[in-house]
């Protein structure tokens, strides 16, 4: 075992919160409504390594601090039927959990996910009913050689990635004695709803099985592995200058030359036919696409997932600015009027299960995003680095485990600005093809 636990405790918020409830927008309750992993690993100075006890007090008392603005965190979900949850703000709190690993920092090589991860970040007991699972759970780990780990487990239902990181962000803030710097928005009311939806939400329909399948319940079930593949600033300049320029006069984005690049080297690894649909997930974060704007330090989900659908004939044969052109039409349908059109077919639906990615819990019910298709999530824009807590910036951050084919994370490279880092799982069986296309005329 990577690491045992030494301590469990429950961190309430320091001033108690009025008991109330949150609805929660449809927005919160599709997609993945389990909990997203990270993990952030540090070199402390020999001062906090002095006191043992330093840095778990430290996380103990600037958590239940930051607990207070944040007290949705602190509650538990509860289900109204139908698929359905509300938010009931009941200070139960969140778990921080204190191990030890006889494992050394240099023993994770450089930090790809690994089996070991598992045992870093809180492990979450999806048996238990909603209401009775945190919302948070942190781990502090110590290792043999006096480094740490923090890892994180936070509700997506909850909190997008914009949200989460908000909240971290602030943690690690009054962690190091400074003030708040932006309280979050907690009310949910922002979404607005139309009579009936006025567009095609195909974004809501399962993505392509494989020709001649009638479910995917097999590709669900195969062996995966997840690699962590830099590009330099060099090679993605190369990418810009195959994808060329949009028929609308502007440059690809980095996210849409990388994204096209992925779906390219994908189609090609699984050896696909040229006839066979292949839909690719993007995730947009709608926030400053709405009319009026969301309000600043909105805390929920307010990203909103497009896809673009092609076949593999068709992404395979043509130019890398074929594939990136798909992904920019999906992108820039994310307008103030889809995403209410959006939010209102949703409120018309009676039951939202299908609209539900629990996969990660085994179900099959959810939309897959494996073989033939693919999700990129880009994590460019996110404020993911420098997160101090008053023992230094950590040495390395990182999604944690994630083993579901067609899963994948854009993300800059921690240590050299220009170049990006791609975290993806594949079926093990087109691992070793991907990364032979992926860096295809770019070494």
């Amino acid at each position: 075992m990577a690491a045992f636990i030494r301590n469990s405790y429950t961190i309430k918020p320091q001033k108690p919160s009025k008991t109330s409830i949150h609805q929660l927008s449809e927005w919160d309750q599709i997609g993945t409504v389990t909990h997203m992993p990270t993990i952030y690993f540090y070199k402390p100075s020999s001062n906090w390594l002095l006191k043992s006890d330093a840095m778990i007090n430290t996380l103990k008392e600037s958590l239940s601090r930051v607990l207070v603005p944040f007290y949705p965190l602190a509650g538990r979900l509860r289900s109204i039927g139908n698929s359905r949850l509300e938010l009931v703000c009941n200070d139960m709190g969140v778990k921080l959990l204190e191990a030890e690993s006889k494992f050394q920092l240099k023993d994770f090589g450089d930090f790809s996910p690994c089996p070991a991860f598992e045992y870093l970040i809180p492990c979450v007991d999806y048996t238990l009913p909603f209401n009775e699972l945190p919302l948070m759970l942190v781990q502090l780990t110590t290792f043999q050689c006096g480094g740490v780990s923090v890892g994180l487990a936070i509700s997506h239902t909850v909190a997008d990635g914009q949200g989460a990181l908000h909240f971290i962000c602030e943690w690690a803030r009054i962690a190091r004695g400074e003030p708040l710097n932006k309280s979050p928005y907690l009310d949910r009311n922002v979404f607005k709803i139309d009579e009936s939806p006025v567009f095609d939400h195909r974004e809501f329909n399962h993505p392509p099985l494989l020709l001649g399948k009638s479910n995917n319940y097999e590709e669900r079930k195969k062996k995966t592995a997840t690699a962590m593949l830099k590009l330099t600033k060099e090679q993605i300049e190369k990418l810009k200058k195959i994808s060329c320029v949009n028929n609308d006069g502007r440059s690809y984005t980095r996210y849409e030359i990388l994204t096209g690049h992925v779906w390219k080297a994908a189609c090609k690894a699984r050896g696909h036919k040229p006839e066979q649909p292949t839909a690719i997930g993007i995730c947009v974060d709608a926030r400053k696409r709405m009319k009026p704007e969301l309000p600043d330090g909105y805390f929920g989900n307010a990203t909103f997932d497009v896809i673009a659908v092609s076949t593999a004939g068709e992404i395979m044969s043509n130019p890398l600015g074929f594939a990136s052109g798909k992904i920019r039409e999906a992108i820039q349908k994310v307008t103030s009027e889809y995403v209410t059109s959006a939010v209102t077919f949703l409120k018309n639906q009676k039951d939202l299960t299908r609209f539900q990615d629990l996969h990660t819990l085994g179900g099959v019910e959810g939309p897959f995003y494996g073989n033939p298709n693919l999700g990129v999530v880009s994590w460019l824009r996110l404020p993911i680095y420098g997160l101090d807590f008053g023992w230094g910036k950590e040495i390395y951050m990182g999604p944690g485990t994630h083993d579901f084919d067609g899963d994948s994370l854009v993300i800059p490279h921690h240590d050299e600005e220009g170049s990006l880092v791609l975290a993806i799982c594949l079926r093990v069986a087109h691992m070793d093809a991907f990364k032979k296309y992926f860096y295809e005329g770019l070494v």
